[in-house]
Formats: C-alpha cells, structure tokens, sequence
C-alpha cells in the first residue's frame, strides 16, 4: 500500500510537473500574442465564399496578419440578396500601423481604407479548393460598404481574380454571340449557295474569255510580225536612200565648188572693168577730155538743129533760098 502511494504521488507530482512547463512554455513562447489585443475587423461577400473556413489566413501581400474568426448569411431585404460578413481578427502587432503597433486602433485602419486598403478572396490551393482573405492596396476602387457591420471596422471588398473573369465571361453574352455566330453562319451558307450556282457560267465565261484573249494574242502576234517585217524594209530604203544621198550631196558639192571657183574668177574681172572705169573716168585722162569735147560738139549740132527747124518752120523756103529769103 505504501509503495503504491508512493507511485500515484509520484504520477501526480510529474503532471504537475509537465502541466507547469507547458504554461510557463505558452507564457514564454506565445504569451505576448495570447494576450494581445485583436483588431476585429468585417468584409462583406456578395459572391460564393466555398473553401473559406473558420482560422483561414488573413494574408496583406501574402504575410499572415490575422485569421477569420466567424462568418454567417443572411438575406438582404427586400431584395433577398444574399450577403455573407466574414469576420477577421487582426494581430496589431504583425502590422505597423504607426510608429508604435501595439496602440493601433480603427483610425489607423480608416487612414489605411482611404489609401485603398481592399479584402479579396484568394485559392490557396487548387487541389484542396482552400480559400483565404487577402488585403491589399487598389486605391483606383470605389470603396462600397454596407454600413451594417454595427460598430465593426468594415474592409470595402473587390471580386476574386476568378469571379472577375466569370464576370467578363458574363458581360460577353455568349447566348447571343452564338446566336450572331448562327446566324452569319447561314447568311455564309446562302452565299456560297449562290455562289456555287453562278460559278458553273462565270468559268464558262472565263474561258470563253480565255479563247477570245488567246484569238487576240495570235493575231496582235502576227501583226506585230508584220510590222517588224515592214520596219525592217523601210529601214533598208531609207539606209539606201541616205547612201544615195550622201554621194549626191558629195557631187552637188563639187560643182558647188566648181561655181564657187567661177565666182571668184568673175569677181576678178568685174573688179579689173571697175578699175578701167575708174581710170577712164578720172578728171584728167585723155579719154574724159575726149568725151567732154565730143559732148560739147554735140550740144553745139544740138544749138544748130533746133535753130534750123525754127527757121524752117517760120520760112519754109528757106531751105531753097537760104536764110536771107524772105
């Protein structure tokens, strides 16, 4: 009895023992956090929240600063749209809000959703579909709140990158892309339709085009020849014809020099006769003096004959009896 007194006293005192350094561990090793203050903060999810749960992470740029804390639905009315508050603890102290992180509060986190600070739905995993909380900075987003987080600091939240693109996907109308699509299909259909019907004429007509074009080559093919022929003579004359021309223009220029050399000897004689002209004409050659004389005889015959018809014509008989008759 004894020894098993002993025994159980034993057992007791080491659980007391290791009860004792599992709280001085958790003290030690997480009391600070233990006992630190939570921010509590809310975000309001219009879209499916599958894969998110109870302690998912709270991540700011991918660095855990919090966990989700709870979450529920319930049913806007009137409209019954379906909202979902997803309520996350923030530990101050994994984010310096300030200069001093222990003394952050809801101001701190108000400055920092004015500067854009957003929640958004991220995967984790694609193989487990985990699902986490993500804030971040978008201060090109309007910040749309529902003002009933009743007194909790309330995240304005923005669309997953999946739901963005579900969206975009949503705003393209697919329904009526493909009815479009359907539609220019058999417009398409009835084109070709068309189409098959005239190509049977239209190659006819091409290759009734063909033959006449082929037609039109022959023959410009032998007008052509033609042509190249008459060219070809006509080329011939007129090398003959310059030939014949150049050995008449060779005669015509020596009988032009033959003129030519007349010319000069005619010039020499005219100039020899002018000279004798002169020398007949000058003021003191004999023959000048000789035609002056003859000149002067001549006028005085001249005086004599006019005087003699004037006295034959007042005295007709004179020419018989003289110039004395009366």
């Amino acid at each position: 009895m004894a020894i098993a007194a002993k025994t159980s006293t034993a057992i007791g005192a080491f659980v007391l023992g290791a009860l004792a350094l599992g709280v001085i561990a958790i003290l030690v090793f997480g009391g600070r956090n233990l006992f630190s203050p939570k921010l509590r903060v809310v975000a309001y999810f219009q879209n499916s929240v599958a894969g998110l749960a109870i302690g998912a992470p709270v991540t700011l740029r991918g660095v855990q600063i919090g966990t989700v804390s709870s979450m529920k639905v319930y049913l806007k009315l009137p409209e019954l749209v379906p909202v979902i508050p997803v309520y996350m603890d923030i530990e101050p102290t994994q984010v310096s809000w300030t200069s001093d992180p222990l003394t952050a509060g809801a101001s701190d986190l108000d400055l920092a959703i004015k500067a854009g600070l957003r929640a958004q739905l991220a995967t984790t995993s694609l193989v487990t579909g985990q699902v986490s909380v993500n804030l971040d900075f978008y201060p090109n987003t309007v910040a749309k709140v529902s003002g009933e987080s009743g007194g909790v600091t309330e995240i304005p939240t923005i669309p997953s990158d999946l739901q963005q693109v579900k969206n975009e996907i949503e705003d393209l109308k697919l329904p009526d892309l493909v009815e479009r699509a359907r539609t220019a299909l058999a417009g398409i259909n009835e084109i070709i339709g068309e189409m098959t019907g005239r190509v049977g004429p239209l190659v006819d007509s091409v290759r009734q085009t063909s033959d006449a074009a082929h037609v039109t080559l022959d023959t410009a093919t032998g007008a052509v020849k033609q042509v190249q022929q008459d060219a070809s003579r006509a080329l011939d004359s007129i090398d003959h014809l310059s030939k014949t021309t150049e050995g008449e223009v060779k005669t015509a220029g020596k009988e032009i020099a033959s003129v030519a050399t007349s010319a000069d000897k005619t010039v020499g004689h005219a100039d020899k006769v002018v000279g004798n002209l002169g020398d007949l004409t000058a003021p003191r050659s004999p023959l000048r003096d000789d035609l002056e004389a003859a000149a002067r005889d001549l006028a005085a015959s001249a005086a004599s004959l006019r005087n003699f018809s004037r006295t034959v014509e007042e005295k007709p008989n004179a020419i018989l009896l003289g110039r004395d008759a009366r």
